[in-house]
């Protein structure tokens, strides 16, 4: 009882919360400015004309609705940092994020996936209540807050990193270091480092270090005598995965927000600074929040089916890189590298000929390049290829495909039975038996 009352009653400074909050903000604008910046909003939901839904039905907005979207998300960010109707905005970003993230799983990426978590346990936090408009208005502030608050945001961090490295206890990792054998071979004329990836050890030390690596900084990031040695951990550990693969704002976000395990002392600092520099005066009045019973079982079914959702590949026969059942969601970050091409046909049934699909003219390069390779995507496609072909005229089209798929490397081998009627198969939790073992 001691201990659980330690890590959730105890009453600490709510200025890591205030922190988080701005720093959350500022990221996600900065990451919103950059998708429009790029073109990515044209690129990814208004040019394509299919899409691969997580939940069936999902598609984008027409015409400049995406563009809307982006806009609000961009406005809530603005108020989460500012911290002017926090629970609207943070409420509204969390939906309109994970909107996005569900129209189309070509665009998946497990820190899309981690932003949606951040977002939505930030609901529920009041890291608003402190340094905020909404405080100035309510004329007061929140000085201590219970520190269950703060450990939330810690252990999804934690989570995130532990299950990284239990996933990179695997021969391809540690005994083959694959794929980051492939990986840093085509980064030897890197500036200053290349040269020592023309070595085989180099990617085995890649390799067995970065398991090592996941698996223990949460803990070492979690002791005031280590945390900031553990800190200077991650700073190189996603600047050297920012400076050799291109995975966007995910090392940035993570160097950034790891700074909520730092002791409240350096948030303090750093919040005095802000308040100095925009002129800031104390609100009168100060509280301090508490927890009410029912939040801290929700938190709880939150976690428990947090901690359950990477381990439930156990559930399917075979081998999860190769067949990918139960692969998202798992925190298996750059733990393969693989790559194919499927060839449909459609037929009537009954008839003797097929047709050739040309998938170019449904789908954009990166949808094909994703759908090759992923069980789910094939048969969402081939539904789609049913539809299309019984609108042109066929009674009871016949959708099969050739799928051939290299992984880590190794020589292409047929990825599914070429036989099988993909209209009759349906995406769902069971075992997709038309895959072929992975020999």
């Amino acid at each position: 009882m001691n201990f659980i009352n330690h890590t959730m009653n105890r009453k600490v400074t709510i200025a890591p919360l205030v922190t988080f909050r701005i720093l959350f903000g500022m990221l996600m604008l900065a990451s919103m400015i950059r998708f429009w910046a790029n073109g990515w909003i044209e690129e990814l939901y208004i040019e394509p004309t299919f899409y691969f839904p997580f939940i069936e039905g999902v598609r984008p907005f027409p015409g400049i609705g995406m563009y809307v979207v982006f806009a609000v998300m961009m406005l809530a960010t603005v108020l989460i940092i500012i911290g002017l109707f926090y629970r609207y905005a943070i409420s509204a970003f969390f939906i309109l994020f994970t909107y996005v993230e569900l129209i189309d799983k070509t665009n998946y990426l497990n820190h899309y996936y981690f932003i949606s978590l951040i977002s939505f346990l930030m609901i529920f936090i009041p890291a608003h209540k402190a340094f905020s408009l909404d405080a100035r208005i309510k004329g007061s502030e929140t000085s201590e807050v219970p520190v269950l608050y703060l450990n939330i945001l810690r252990l999804q961090m934690g989570i995130l990193y532990f299950f990284a490295g239990i996933a990179k206890i695997n021969s391809e990792w540690l005994l083959k270091a694959q794929p980051l054998k492939m990986w840093l071979s085509a980064n030897v004329f890197q500036p200053i480092i290349g040269p020592l990836f023309r070595y085989k050890i180099t990617a085995y030390i890649f390799s067995w270090f970065g398991m090592i690596y996941d698996i223990t900084i949460p803990f070492f990031l979690s002791f005031r005598k280590t945390v900031y040695t553990a800190y200077l951990f991650v700073i190189g550990f996603h600047f050297i995965t920012w400076w050799m693969f291109p995975i966007g704002m995910f090392p940035w976000i993570m160097m950034v927000i790891t700074t909520v395990f730092f002791p409240a002392g350096f948030h303090e600092r750093l919040l005095g600074g802000l308040k100095t520099l925009v002129g800031w005066n104390r609100v009168s009045g100060t509280r301090v929040d508490h927890i009410t019973p029912i939040y801290k079982v929700l938190i709880t079914v939150f976690f428990f089916f947090q901690l359950l959702l990477p381990m439930r590949y156990l559930l399917y026969p075979g081998n999860l890189f190769w067949t990918e059942q139960g692969y998202r969601f798992s925190w298996r970050v750059m733990l393969m590298e693989k790559a194919g091409s499927a060839t449909f046909y459609v037929r009537d049934k009954g008839a003797d000929q097929s047709i050739l699909v040309s998938n170019y003219e449904f789908l954009t390069p990166q949808q094909e390049k994703m759908m090759a390779t992923q069980p789910d995507m094939i048969v969402q496609f081939a539904h789609y290829l049913e539809e299309v072909y019984k609108l042109k005229g066929m009674s009871d089209p016949v959708v099969t495909a050739d799928v051939l798929v290299t992984l880590n490397g190794q020589p292409a081998r047929t990825f599914i039975d070429p036989h099988i009627d993909l209209t009759k198969v349906e995406n769902n939790w069971k075992n997709k038996d038309w895959i072929l073992e992975y020999e």
